[in-house]
């Protein structure tokens, strides 16, 4: 029987749909850009630049975890940048066989120095397009309205989305802090997007309860919950999401620095897929939680031991709950359950 090592997981074709484009940055690009634009950063090597942007275990908490965006957001300030990093992104993704991948960000970020929220989605998405051509991974934006920004910013990125559906943006999600900032508060953001039959997942149960999901649900209408640590103490809601398999984003490593969860040991993960709910398995962040795919596959077989073929049904369920058409999301998964059950579509059915 294979063995779940970092070598095989590797191979296996693989989805991130939790992947912030601003935490997803190489040290060696925010180095580059910063000396090139004159941007001036906290240090100049690139050790000293990754004890600052790689929290670790030791992050107090979500809050703490957000800061070192301050300095990723700072050198994309110009399309450039955007193109760069958009591009990069897909090309680290394809050298671990990421097939799909979903890039989340917050145009609104990247204004400072004078650029349209247009002409900020139209660079990311030019540098994803390029990625796609070269590295042949499937790319799709969600546009993230902010927590801690005015509520009216909300409504102006849900329209921004709105105005890019079918050109490249798959969702619309509200990401930032959570404590103090419930969802319910941006209603009129969701309703825009429901309205305009846009796919809708939004950050809950990662720094706040079991609420944040339900209010993500049932009043805002979201077709997967990006993290969702906190569900399993409302069993009730848990049983709800299962039901209605609606898929979580489940995002390991992220979760024990943000302190979601308070030791990897108490990582709902692996009470999550006995239970059968649909959970994905997602980076967040590649740069910030100094993470990847494979790695998180990993630690899901080393610590929760999960087997090779489970590994293989948690990439299943990535591939299912893609914000794709449909029919292009049957293409995809015909060819993906081929490449990991042998046996065939009757093998990838038991889950």
């Amino acid at each position: 029987m294979a063995k779940c090592s970092a070598k095989n997981l590797l191979k296996l074709p693989k989805t991130d749909l939790h992947c912030h484009l601003d935490g997803s940055l190489r040290i060696d690009t925010v180095l580059d850009i910063a000396m090139k634009e004159r941007i001036k950063l906290p240090c100049d090597s690139e050790r000293e630049l990754k004890e600052i942007l790689i929290p670790g275990d030791s992050c107090e908490n979500l809050v703490k975890y957000l800061e070192a965006f301050k300095i990723t957001v700072a050198v994309l300030q110009n399309e450039a940048a955007l193109r760069r990093a958009a591009y990069e992104l897909v090309e680290d993704v394809s050298r671990e066989n990421l097939r799909y991948i979903e890039v989340r960000f917050s145009p609104i970020l990247h204004t400072s120095r004078g650029l349209s929220l247009n002409n900020i989605v139209e660079a990311v998405l030019y540098g994803l397009r390029k990625g796609e051509k070269d590295f042949k991974v499937k790319t799709g934006v969600i546009i993230c309205g902010l927590k801690n920004l005015k509520k009216s910013s909300a409504v102006t990125l849900a329209r921004l989305a709105v105005s890019y559906k079918n050109r490249g943006v798959v969702g619309f999600d509200m990401a930032g802090p959570e404590l103090n900032y419930p969802n319910i508060n941006y209603l009129d953001a969701f309703k825009i997007i429901l309205k305009n039959n846009v796919n809708v997942t939004t950050h809950a149960g990662e720094a706040f309860g079991p609420p944040s999901i339900h209010q993500a649900v049932h009043y805002c209408g979201a077709h997967r919950v990006g993290h969702g640590a906190t569900l399993r103490e409302d069993p009730d809601l848990m049983n709800y999401v299962n039901d209605h398999r609606i898929p979580l984003e489940v995002c390991i490593t992220s979760n024990l620095q943000t302190k979601a969860v308070k030791s990897l040991k108490d990582h709902p993960i692996r009470e999550y897929f006995d239970l059968g709910l649909r959970v994905t398995i997602n980076t967040d962040n590649r740069l910030i939680s100094n993470t990847t795919i494979t790695n998180e596959l990993l630690i899901c077989a080393e610590k929760f031991d999960f087997s090779l073929d489970e590994i293989k049904h948690l990439i299943v369920n990535g591939f299912k709950s893609a914000f794709l058409n449909h029919k292009d999301k049957i293409q995809m998964l015909k060819k993906i359950n081929f490449e990991l059950f042998p046996g065939g579509l009757q093998a990838a059915r038991r889950r």
